[in-house]
């Protein structure tokens, strides 16, 4: 799969002065559009839109400085409408805009090009397992968060702490199928996945449609989630390094590798602390489907 991930980087450098669409990538990497757009995101470290705009204002910025073209026409080549719109973008990437960049001869910021390749340091193992499950409820209490990617996330931390000790009592009394007891599930996230950008987040438990409906839950909030084939990840070590890179690891190693795609849908993490909080174990559950070659 690497192979074609670099083939649809090469397709970027061939139209950087023509329209990119997402979906003639995700077909050069032999995938479908929302996993070459998660999976992008994982190695690259950026949503897919924000490194085509670098690369265009990267290439635009040589040609800026080389003086050959007019200001106008660069910006017509890279895809924006006017000179003040390419003005902004190029000063919010560079820091100068481009007139002043031209007559002082500045230094420009640069995004290089990307290419992939995959690195397994083993320091760690990964188990995991295939499930095809039917379809459940998500059922708790659900908040609209921002993402955070690294460290404590501190919207999470004071909405869970807002959630009284009788809800969760309720909530686990209705647990009734894997995962089990109280999990963490996010979904409807923005599909750059970029820092900041923001998701809805359940403290919540998997239960099926008839113990929600027998438990009375009108007061609280659910999500009914369709029959799916699912990839759980099993992780055990020190807290909370092991569940902050586990996303990471799922996505820059496991996908790469296997013959999966992650598909939409909620992810669900459930988390079992030691007494002391400095290690434990974690069970990631992510949507997938079976890859396909064309």
């Amino acid at each position: 799969m690497l192979e074609q991930l670099n083939q649809a980087m090469d397709h970027i450098e061939d139209r950087l002065d023509q329209a990119i669409d997402a979906a003639e990538l995700a077909r050069i990497a032999v995938t479908s559009e929302y996993h070459f757009r998660r999976l992008f995101s994982a190695l690259a470290g950026m949503p897919l839109s924000v490194y085509i705009r670098r690369r265009r204002l990267t290439v635009a910025g040589a040609e800026v400085l080389a003086g050959q073209r007019t200001l106008l026409d660069i910006a017509t080549r890279y895809g924006y409408g006017s000179g003040e719109a390419f003005a902004r973008a190029f000063r919010a990437m560079h820091g100068i805009g481009p007139g002043e960049a031209r007559r002082d001869g500045a230094a420009l910021h640069s995004q290089p090009r990307m290419s992939f390749r995959l690195i397994v340091e083993g320091s760690s193992s990964m188990r995991y397992r295939i499930v095809e499950k039917k379809e459940f409820w998500v059922v708790g209490r659900k908040a609209r968060i921002p993402l955070v990617h690294e460290g404590l996330n501190p919207a999470i931390v004071d909405f869970v702490r807002s959630i009284g000790p009788e809800t969760l009592a309720r909530l686990e009394a209705l647990s009734d199928q894997d995962p089990r007891g109280i999990v963490a599930v996010t979904d409807n996230a923005d599909e750059s996945r970029a820092e900041g950008t923001e998701l809805d987040y359940y403290h919540a438990v998997v239960t099926g449609e008839g113990t929600a409906r027998a438990g009375n839950v009108e007061d609280l909030d659910t999500l009914a989630v369709p029959a799916g084939t699912w990839a759980v990840f099993e992780v055990s070590g020190e807290f909370p390094q092991v569940i902050q890179y586990l996303w990471r690891d799922v996505f820059t190693q496991w996908f790469p590798s296997n013959p999966y795609l992650s598909r939409p849908g909620p992810e669900i993490l459930r988390t079992r602390p030691s007494e002391d909080g400095s290690h434990g174990d974690a069970e990631l559950w992510i949507p997938v489907e079976p890859a396909t070659a064309d």
